[in-house]
């Protein structure tokens, strides 16, 4: 078994290194991305109880597609879970969100070092929220990014990014009504690779 991930391994390092690692052109490129990371979500409120929400983990992947040599089009799904207490360490549940993200990058060109992309990133995120204790409302929220792309091939690139989204509060009921305000607004910060089809 060892052997075989050895060789694994040694494959996958020629196949990249058998290239010349640049950044080429992106127009009417399209690209397959996964990431995982953390996100510091805001705080909440369950029974009149302020909730603290824990540092969470967060992944997924999307799809990038090159417009032209600077501008791209983003498109993005990733699962955010994390747990929650309040300000006297009472257990108050887990939340969860999932993000659906359609956006734009501007990608930046540095002739001094083509294996490194910076980006700037904005668009539209619809939240589907989900607790524990209660059923929580979807919600439609926007987002900032910036983040890099670094090269090792032409077509295989690592990435990481961070990420604000800002989106209205959204209600937390259960069969009695509403219980509190969940509120889906968070900063993550991810790594992952980017690969692009040629």
């Amino acid at each position: 078994m060892k052997k075989l991930i050895a060789l694994a391994g040694l494959a996958a390092l020629l196949s990249i290194s058998a290239g010349t690692a640049t950044a080429d052109s992106i127009r009417g490129k399209l690209a397959l991305t996964g990431k995982i990371g953390i996100i510091n979500p805001g705080d909440s409120d369950v029974a009149d109880f302020r909730v603290e929400p824990d540092i969470g983990l967060i992944g997924g992947g999307g799809l990038l597609y090159g417009i032209d040599d600077y501008w791209a089009a983003e498109f993005d799904i990733t699962r955010a879970t994390y747990g929650s207490e309040t300000p006297s360490h009472r257990d108050t549940g887990d939340f969860g969100i999932t993000n659906i993200s359609f956006g734009g990058q501007y990608r930046f060109h540095l002739p001094q070092n083509p294996k490194l992309v910076p980006y700037a990133g904005a668009g539209l995120d619809i939240l589907l929220n989900s607790y524990d204790h209660g059923d929580v409302d979807t919600v439609v929220g926007v987002h900032a990014s910036g983040g890099v792309d670094y090269f090792f091939y032409k077509q295989l690139a690592l990435t990481a990014e961070i990420k604000g989204v800002l989106a209205p509060d959204a209600d937390i009921k259960n069969s009695g009504g509403k219980i509190g305000n969940f509120n889906p607004s968070s900063f993550s910060s991810t790594v992952g690779v980017r690969f692009f089809f040629f």
